[in-house]
């Protein structure tokens, strides 16, 4: 066995001493919630993706909300999406009172099938569409752009993995869809502890959620309390929801967009050492399908080939456990949990890549504060156990 030092956890935030005195110049500065802080971060991000409008949110579960709200989902629609995603991507239908449509991935990148998306539109007609960019790698956008305009749908990426990842040449946010949504959570590519971004090319879909993330209340809350002159004044205007992002989160924000080309790097040489290193082994290694385009690497998911194993997936990971290493598993299709199954009678016939692929995959550690040692320490504990038990 591999000798047990520091354990070596799945993720880890790449925080240092700028986002600390960025967050404690806001505890100084006497105004701690949405303010000055939060739209220099929105001005920041939509500069960053070379235009448009960015909308702070205190989460891409609140930023897919808002997004399917703005474009009048509603009881009674119909929303097509993966079902190899976190429940949060489906959840927010439900919210609107609307149905997921479910459809299954593409084997190699496990990205939204378009041949499923295909099938989904010519069987009933589709509000919108939620394409998920998985692992940092972007769907085939072209096709899927094409598909949702020919049916009328709208388009919302959940890109909560794809920063910055780009799509033949343009980042994920400034391509043709209609609507945008990142995650800063702890383990994202771009981290403020809880927090999110949508952003938007539609001017009169960015007023719209701006409104409804705080109380559908018809002016910024930031002017009328920092204003010199009485600005007491407000309208509500719609039964909003209560999803603003606070300075503290958006100083954050901040310092770690400035890193950001530099923390995607780190990732992209784990990335390059673990393809290197792991390629001859019983597993399936991410596929890149498009080598010319950035790939964010916010996951990195390797397959097991049960058939050459004498061990199953839950076991490598207790191995990976007993070496000192964490690992995670994406994801536990939406058709194998209680909910969606038994809501929408999901088979697991129906979503047979999905259903074949999760008892294979596991996520190795990727973040950018990794050491080399660390790294060396997963390559070897993979071989080690994968070499042990095969056929």
């Amino acid at each position: 066995m591999l000798d047990r030092t520091d354990f070596i956890p799945f993720a880890a935030p790449s925080i240092g001493e700028e986002e600390v005195a960025a967050a404690t110049a806001v505890m100084r500065s006497g105004w701690l919630t949405t303010g000055p802080k939060a739209r220099e971060f929105e001005a920041a991000f939509a500069a960053y993706l070379g235009g448009g409008e960015a909308i702070a949110v205190n989460s891409a579960t609140a930023g897919l909300h808002l997004g399917l709200e703005s474009l009048g989902v509603g009881p009674g629609d119909a929303v097509v999406t993966t079902v190899y995603t976190f429940t949060a991507t489906a959840e927010v239908i439900r919210y609107l009172g609307a149905d997921p449509v479910f459809v299954d991935i593409d084997p190699d990148t496990l990205n939204i099938s378009v041949q499923g998306l295909r099938d989904a539109l010519s069987r009933r007609r589709v509000k919108a569409i939620i394409p998920v960019h998985f692992g940092g790698q972007a769907c085939e956008m072209d096709e899927i752009v094409e598909l949702a305009r020919s049916h009328g749908a709208a388009i919302m990426s959940d890109a909560a993995h794809a920063l910055p990842t780009t799509y033949r040449g343009r980042l994920v946010g400034a391509l043709d869809d209609d609507i945008s949504v990142f995650s800063f959570y702890a383990n994202k590519t771009l981290c403020t502890g809880e927090g999110g971004m949508v952003v938007t090319r539609n001017k009169a879909l960015a007023e719209r959620m701006r409104i409804m993330r705080l109380h559908g209340i018809s002016r910024d809350v930031f002017d009328r309390f920092r204003s010199t002159k009485p600005a007491w004044y407000y309208e509500v205007v719609a039964p909003g929801f209560k999803y603003n992002m606070g300075d503290i989160a958006a100083a954050i924000g901040i310092e770690q967009l400035r890193k950001l080309e530099d923390m995607r790097r780190a990732r992209q040489s784990i990335a390059e050492r673990y393809l290197a290193a792991l390629r001859a082994l019983p597993l399936k290694l991410p596929i890149v399908a498009r080598t010319d385009d950035l790939h964010a690497w916010h996951l990195f998911v390797i397959q097991l080939d049960l058939d050459r194993l004498r061990i199953d997936r839950d076991r490598f990971i207790e191995s990976m456990s007993a070496a000192g290493i964490g690992t995670s598993v994406h994801y536990i299709p939406l058709h194998l949990h209680p909910y969606w199954r038994d809501t929408y009678a999901l088979r697991a016939e129906q979503f047979p890549v999905a259903s074949a692929v999760y008892p294979r995959v596991v996520s190795l550690p990727i973040y950018p504060g990794m050491s080399d040692v660390a790294v060396g320490r997963v390559i070897d504990a993979v071989r080690q156990i994968l070499l042990d038990a095969s056929r």
